[in-house]
Formats: structure tokens, C-alpha cells, sequence
């Protein structure tokens, strides 16, 4: 037996044009907020990064691949991990779907990550992608861009995400609890390993050979990338995170590891 409100179909219009109204405003809020985003002064980037790439060693300016706009997905796969986040790979999955219609849009897409290429491109082949993903592995480009810890913050133990400063031996401490370690360890590694890296993604265009960053973001600010969200806040229970208060496993998972008995996959037989 339900314990959500019932009513008549009257009653559920009724609802729904208010609804429908708060919608329509929470719209044109997001156009200005788009707005504001493009008007963000340009910032030169000054400093040579090299990454690896399934062609080679590529420059932030190849990675444009002659188009005048870069998107960066800042994807958690650190060098010890032997599997990517699975919250960024829940992203990720729409990756392949996105590439060839921005493409057209003068928007070259890169998931970049600080892992070997080699363990890219393993994980890649596991999970069935082919968008463009580059290796960062021993530059500077994820601790610049807020997405991971350089040395120094990690002596230092005061870390920058999402344009704060943050206590890098709480996050530490925080691991040390259920069920935080067995949300890093499908990755293979602790959670303090797991938190060196962190999510995010940065913009930048190229103009008259030079490369400006435009606008980055992180935490609740990818929700908007986060395809399978979309669809859950749409849905009858929302995003349910309350299913898994102690299992994070139970919450989502990669692709490839729902269980296909129980219909998890959502696909047809």
C-alpha cells in the first residue's frame, strides 16, 4: 500500500500546471546562468602540458583537433587504480553519443585522466567506449584544474577542489568509515589513494593559436552532465539515493556489473 499522496486526475493537472510553471522559470534561470558563464573573462594558459593519447604524445592545443573549442572531462582514474570512478563512468557512458554532434559544433570532447594510456585504454575496451581519452600522467594539468594533489598539498595536507581549500586528512579519516572503502576498493584502491583524484570539467578555446581556459566545474556542478540523473529526477522515486544509506555499491554501479538476472540492465530479452 502506497503511502504517497493519491488523488484524481483533476488534481494531478492542477499540480502539474504549477509545476509546470516552476519549470518554465528554473529554464530561463539556467539561459542566464548560461549567459553569465559565456561572459567569464578568458585566462591564457601559459604552461606546456604534454599528455599521451591512442595517436601519441598530444599538446592541450592538439587536443583541439582543429576545431576552436575544447571540452575536458576530468575523469578519476589515478595511477594505482586498476578501474575507473564508477560515478564518472556512469558520466562517461554517454560520452560516445555526445562526440560526433558536438563535433558539429566546432566542440572537440576529451576525458583526461592521470592514469598510464595503457590503463585507459584497457578500462576503454572494457566498457565499450571510443570518445578521445588522454593520459595526464606526470604533468601538472589535474592539479592545476583542481582535480588532484600535487605533492605539495599532499605534505602540505590542504588540498583545492571546487575553488576551496580543503582538509585533505579529514577526507582521510572519512575513508577510514563504512561505506567509503568499499566504494574506493572497486577501483583497487584505499580511499585515501582514491581521493587524490577528484572530478570536474574545464573549457577552453583556442583563438588565433593561443589557448584560453573559459569556465571549469565541479561536485553538484556536473550534475547537469550526469545523463542517468536527468532521467532519475524524472522518475517516480527520484534519485533514491536513500536505497544505499550505508552500500554505495547499491546505489549505482558500472555498466557491466548490474546483475542481468534481476533486470537491472534495463534491457530487452
Amino acid at each position: 500500500m502506497t503511502s504517497h499522496k493519491t488523488g484524481t486526475r483533476d488534481e494531478w493537472l492542477a499540480g502539474r500546471l504549477e509545476l509546470l510553471e516552476a519549470e518554465k522559470a528554473l529554464t530561463r534561470r539556467g539561459d542566464e546562468v548560461a549567459r553569465q558563464r559565456r561572459e567569464l573573462p578568458w585566462v591564457r594558459i601559459e604552461k606546456e602540458y604534454v599528455f599521451d593519447t591512442d595517436d601519441g604524445k598530444a599538446s592541450l592545443p592538439d587536443l583541439f583537433r582543429g576545431r576552436s573549442q575544447l571540452l575536458v572531462y576530468h575523469f578519476m582514474f589515478g595511477p594505482e587504480y586498476t578501474a575507473g570512478c564508477p560515478a564518472c563512468s556512469a558520466i562517461a557512458d554517454g560520452f560516445n553519443g555526445f562526440v560526433p554532434h558536438l563535433a558539429g559544433h566546432d566542440v572537440m570532447l576529451w576525458a583526461v585522466s592521470r592514469a598510464p594510456v595503457a590503463k585507459l585504454q584497457s578500462y576503454e575496451q572494457r566498457m565499450g567506449w571510443s570518445f578521445p581519452w588522454a593520459s595526464s600522467y606526470g604533468n601538472d594539468f589535474n592539479a592545476d584544474f583542481q582535480v588532484g594533489l600535487s605533492e605539495e598539498q599532499q605534505r602540505s595536507g590542504v588540498g583545492e577542489y571546487n575553488f576551496r581549500s580543503f582538509d585533505v586528512r579529514s577526507s582521510d579519516e572519512l575513508g577510514a568509515q563504512a561505506p567509503f572503502a568499499d566504494w574506493a576498493a572497486t577501483t583497487g584502491t584505499d580511499w585515501a589513494t582514491y581521493t587524490q583524484e577528484s572530478p570536474g570539467m574545464s573549457a577552453f578555446v583556442l583563438d588565433d593559436g593561443v589557448v584560453y581556459h573559459t569556465y571549469s566545474a565541479y561536485s553538484r556542478g556536473l550534475d547537469g552532465l550526469w545523463g542517468m540523473y536527468q532521467w532519475l529526477d524524472r522518475a517516480p522515486l527520484g534519485r533514491n539515493e536513500a536505497r544505499a544509506p550505508d552500500d554505495p555499491l547499491n546505489w549505482f554501479r558500472r555498466h557491466d556489473e548490474y546483475d542481468a538476472q534481476r533486470g537491472d540492465s534495463g534491457g530487452r530479452r
